[in-house]
C-alpha cells in the first residue's frame, strides 16, 4: 500500500509542477514558482521514497503540502483562483497521502 500511495504523491506532484502551463499562470511569478517548487520537491521525495522504506519522506512532504497550502496568501497569488484553488487541494491531497503513506506498512516480498 506504501508504494502506491508514493505513486500517487509522484502524480499530485507531478501534476502541481505543471499546472502553471496547463491554467496559463506562468507569468505571475510567485504563482508559478510556488507551484514549481512544492509539486517539484513533493515528486522528488516521493519517488525517492519508493526505494527507500524509511517515513522521513513522507513527512517531508506532509510538511511541504502544508508550507503550500498558504502559499496563495504568503506570495500574494490568493485572489489568482485557478492557482490558488489549484495549490489548496493538491497541497490538501498531498497532505493527506503523505500521512497515509507515512503511517502505512512498508510492502515486503515474501518468499
Amino acid at each position: 500500500m506504501k508504494n502506491t500511495l508514493e505513486w500517487v504523491n509522484i502524480i499530485l506532484g507531478g501534476w502541481l509542477f505543471i499546472s502553471p502551463w496547463i491554467f496559463g499562470f506562468t507569468g505571475n511569478a510567485g504563482a508559478a514558482w510556488s507551484a514549481w517548487l512544492v509539486g517539484g520537491l513533493v515528486l522528488i521525495l516521493a519517488a525517492w521514497a519508493l526505494s527507500d522504506k524509511g517515513i522521513w519522506e513522507d513527512w517531508t512532504n506532509a510538511l511541504i503540502a502544508a508550507i503550500g497550502f498558504f502559499t496563495p496568501w504568503f506570495a500574494g497569488y490568493a485572489a489568482l483562483s485557478a492557482a490558488a484553488w489549484n495549490m489548496w487541494i493538491i497541497a490538501l491531497a498531498i497532505f493527506v497521502v503523505a500521512l497515509w503513506a507515512a503511517y502505512s506498512p512498508a510492502t515486503t516480498a515474501t518468499t
